[in-house]
């Protein structure tokens, strides 16, 4: 499973398309996807040698480095689909209308306040996602344009819908690895 809300939210949502689990696939695969097969583009992209980028694709080193690491399999789980596929799943999604069909578990959506004093300590909300949302987190572009769409439906969780005064998407904090896609 990739890294990341952003990458859960990929894998859950195209099923077919998960990132290869080996460094040396998802290297190549990155640099030949989305670097147009281009050594020294990646390696830029990364602050690393062509050099170094080269080892990762014929596996005599692997990067080592949580940013390279979490960076590669971001980019993994990216170029496994397309943005026409991307925008395809969106389109059939928002047709779905109110409710999506997908749904998604947040635990420990930490606390609120209301009015000077904690007001929300959630544990397992179940949030029904409208096809709207969905479609937005298929073309989601990164972690956090993820969680801003999940902030907004845990809003609309509380508040009731639309239109009610509350809480907005930027205040919810909840741990990525809480989160399920179904």
């Amino acid at each position: 499973m990739a890294g990341g809300l952003f990458g859960r939210v990929r894998e859950a949502l195209f099923p077919s398309r998960k990132a290869p689990v080996q460094s040396t696939t998802q290297a190549g695969q990155v640099r030949d996807r989305k670097y147009g097969g281009n050594t020294k583009a990646m390696a830029a992209a990364y602050g690393v040698s062509p050099r170094t980028v080269q080892r990762w694709i014929d596996g005599s080193r692997h990067p080592t480095k949580p940013q390279y690491v979490d960076q590669l399999q971001r980019e993994a789980v990216d170029v496994q689909t397309t943005e026409r596929g991307r925008e395809r799943k969106a389109k059939q999604l928002a047709q779905r209308g109110t409710i999506s069909g997908i749904g998604a578990r947040v635990g420990r959506a930490v606390t609120f306040e209301i009015r000077g004093s904690d007001a929300v300590r959630a544990r397992d909300i179940q949030l029904n996602l409208t096809g709207e949302q969905a479609a937005a987190l298929a073309v989601a572009e990164d972690e956090n344009e993820v969680r801003a769409i999940i902030g907004q439906a845990l809003a609309d969780y509380f508040n009731g819908g639309a239109g009610y005064g509350g809480f907005g998407p930027d205040d919810f904090e909840f741990d990525p690895n809480d989160f399920d896609l179904n």
